[in-house]
């Protein structure tokens, strides 16, 4: 048995999401690693996200039959393993080598969507050749709207069955972490980074069986972008302070299919959303990377489940490390969730085998959780399976 297939099956001895943090910790190099476990200035809210979550105390039911339970859902009327969905990541490549792909499949096999990042390592046309299944686009929103416009082709060319549109991300938040790592993709030969890559063998001997070291999605696709130095360039003067609701009604137009809006955190962008058009909206703070102190996003959903219910589905995505923290986002209102820590803690330990546990583990924590507050369906899920859900309605 390799040393690759002795760590596979010791899987079944990964109980929960907090064990994959431990082993990517170890196996993923340090500035990739701080990456995905980060976020901007104090990570105030970055730490709210899953410590709010907790304060949601379940109320246990008895003598109830939990026979024939079923946590299986629909998100944008596809029917799914669960109300869950892979978050669009950036670098996820940088996990594992080909981590999108291996991602990607996975969540295929199980039965949930994947969502690609604009700031992916493997390219749109990557996952659709891996995966020959449609996929989430996740699109930010670039000065150049030329290179936005061809984004929208590939993703249309690409088969994905909806756009995710970034809308929190025109100013990038300030994370101490990568700037005192030097983040950058592929790393740079500095003492340091040569150092810290000697102790990741697995990882460099992956990476040296791909290509696919940078970003897919833009490196030979923008102009004038055709290595990484003119990458740094570009990216930095990218982003687009200008982005407004008139941005979204014209991409929704160019795309002609379902849209998702993401960095929803307040019910007045909730309703403007829902005038745009959103299929479906994401409560998100961008995982706490970047308006720091700003509310967990559980806190923000109460009030614009309140002004958009009925009117386009909303997920909740930040925080999730576990089944029961799918459980308590539903019950608080929200339609689906998306998870992005903990299937790349997966990812950065074990590859495609990790994503596929990480959602087994978050499946059946979801189930008996269910089963234990005498629930047997996920559209019976509400507030009463809570001891105190009112503790948010102040924000």
């Amino acid at each position: 048995m390799s040393r690759w297939e002795r760590r596979v099956s010791h899987l079944n001895k990964v109980t929960h999401i907090a064990d994959f943090q431990r082993i990517a910790r170890r196996r993923v190099p340090k500035m990739f690693y701080d990456y995905v476990d980060s976020g901007s200035w104090t990570e105030s809210t970055y730490q709210a996200n899953e410590t709010d979550l907790q304060r949601l105390l379940f109320k246990q039911r008895v003598a109830v039959d939990i026979e024939h339970r079923s946590v299986k859902s629909t998100l944008l009327g596809q029917p799914v393993t669960m109300p869950v969905a892979l978050a669009p990541t950036g670098l996820t490549g940088m996990q594992h080598a080909n981590g999108e792909m291996l991602a990607a499949q996975a969540a295929k096999e199980f039965g949930v969507p994947f969502t690609l990042s604009t700031m992916s390592i493997c390219s749109l046309e990557d996952i659709a050749a891996h995966t020959h299944a449609p996929f989430w686009f996740q699109l930010y929103v670039m000065r150049d709207r030329s290179f936005i416009e061809a984004l929208i082709d590939r993703a249309k060319a690409a088969q994905c069955s909806a756009l995710v549109i970034t809308l929190d991300l025109q100013v990038l938040g300030q994370r101490h972490k990568d700037i005192k790592n030097g983040l950058s993709t592929p790393p740079k030969p500095t003492l340091r980074n040569i150092i810290n890559l000697a102790t990741k063998p697995y990882w460099c001997s992956q990476m040296l069986k791909t290509n696919r070291r940078t970003f897919g999605n833009i490196v030979g696709h923008a102009k004038g972008v055709s290595d990484l130095s003119s990458l740094s360039t570009w990216t930095a003067e990218q982003f687009d302070p200008t982005l407004s609701w008139d941005d979204v009604e014209w991409i929704k137009s160019r795309w002609g299919g379902k849209i998702i809006l993401k960095g929803i955190m307040d019910a007045e962008d909730a309703q403007h959303a829902v005038d745009a058009g959103a299929d479906a909206i994401v409560v998100s703070n961008h995982g706490g990377r970047q308006l720091d102190g700003a509310p967990s996003t559980i806190a923000a959903l109460p009030p614009i489940v309140d002004a958009v219910r009925g009117k386009t589905e909303i997920y909740l995505d930040g925080g999730i490390r576990s089944g029961q923290d799918v459980l308590r986002a539903m019950a608080m209102g929200a339609d689906g969730t998306m998870i992005g820590r903990a299937f790349l803690y997966a990812l950065g330990a074990a590859g495609q085998a990790g994503v596929t546990r990480c959602l087994e583990l978050i499946k059946n924590e979801l189930d008996v959780t269910m089963a234990l507050c005498g629930k047997n369906r996920i559209d019976d899920i509400d507030r009463e399976i809570l001891l105190n859900p009112t503790i948010f309605d102040r924000f």
